[in-house]
């Protein structure tokens, strides 16, 4: 689909650069463009751009404990993911002889592919939580799955970033994960709702795991990743206690499942498109907020020098508290904060 060449008014020039890093992807000319937007689409699927519009949009508009519980799966399908890529340490294909159209990744490993195993486990969740709580038929859901998982898979290869053992490896080690702890993550939820130290034990947790991380290689983009993860499911968990101990969001009992799809008007895609236009504004300003304040403060206690952020950002010191709080703090902002607003302006 790709070959080596020089700049062209059709090249892949707008190619993810790592700011981090500072790497750029090499020019390439596209001869099949429909093949390679799919890819990149396929891609973006196991990016943060999509997991910050996808869990919002289950948690405000579609079903808030479904969207929970595949907080749950994804926390933990991805923190295992990027630990067992620093403790294999598989480097990633070489270039050449592949080309790289995508290096926001470069600087991690290889084996598993985290994109994989995600791109496995949401839609493989998505119906196992789906199925029998709501109405459908179980085809749409065996289309779905082979689907999504063979676009995100072969959108890492496509894109130079994953050998196929990569992705191999990366699909059988999400399936050994969901067949082994899917049965707690009922549990799981539970008790993140219901104990009353759940919040002290969730922060702590994620927290011990976060540092844990961080002792297992040299910086890479995946340290980042890894505290951006369990701080979001530290942050969606804390604030799915919070909600359920004031009422503000109940789910329905057991009584009336399997729930029917309400009916389609133009109030409810409104309301639904208010939510996330309004809930994702709120979203994106409690991060930039977020990062503009623990990113000096970290400096200044640690005496890490800030003139050059992207290089105090390469300290343990300084990217695991911004990381964990900053998301921790978006990921409180889904499940109570911005809720609330919902109620409070009557459209939740």
């Amino acid at each position: 689909a790709t070959e080596l060449g020089p700049a062209s008014p059709r090249r892949v020039g707008a190619l993810r650069r790592n700011s981090l890093t500072g790497e750029e992807g090499e020019l390439a000319h596209v001869s099949n463009w429909p093949l390679y937007y799919l890819f990149c689409f396929g891609t973006e699927l196991g990016n943060e751009l999509f997991y910050i519009l996808f869990f919002p949009f289950w948690i405000w508009n579609l079903d808030p404990l479904v969207g929970r519980r595949l907080v749950v799966i994804w926390v933990l399908v991805m923190y295992l993911g990027q630990c067992t890529k620093d403790i294999i340490r598989r480097p990633r294909p070489a270039s050449p002889p592949v080309v790289k159209l995508e290096v926001f990744y470069n600087s991690e490993y290889s084996m598993p592919s985290t994109h994989a195993m995600s791109g496995t486990a949401i839609p493989i969740s998505m119906v196992l939580l789906t199925y029998g709580r709501w109405q459908y038929p179980l085809i749409y859901g065996l289309i779905l799955i082979p689907c999504w998982c063979s676009l995100v898979c072969l959108s890492r290869i496509y894109m130079g970033m994953h050998s196929i053992l990569d992705i191999i490896a990366g699909f059988l080690y999400t399936i050994l994960i969901l067949a082994i702890f899917y049965p707690f993550v009922d549990l799981i939820d539970n008790f993140n709702q219901t104990h009353k130290y759940a919040p002290l034990i969730i922060i702590g947790l994620h927290l011990a795991l976060g540092i844990f991380s961080f002792t297992l290689d040299t910086w890479s983009t995946s340290r980042g990743d890894t505290a951006e993860i369990l701080g979001s499911g530290a942050g969606i968990a804390c604030g799915s206690h919070v909600t359920y101990n004031i009422g503000l969001i109940l789910d329905p009992s057991l009584d009336v499942l399997p729930l029917a799809r309400p009916p389609i008007t133009v109030t409810l895609c409104g309301k639904a498109i208010l939510r996330i236009l309004i809930g994702m504004v709120f979203v994106l300003i409690v991060r930039d907020i977020m990062k503009k304040i623990t990113i000096p403060l970290a400096c200044k206690i640690f005496n890490i020098p800030c003139d050059d952020v992207r290089k105090a950002r390469q300290h343990m010191e300084v990217e695991l508290p911004y990381r964990y709080i900053t998301y921790g703090m978006v990921g409180f902002s889904i499940t109570f904060l911005v809720p609330y607003i919902f109620f409070f302006i009557g459209i939740s």
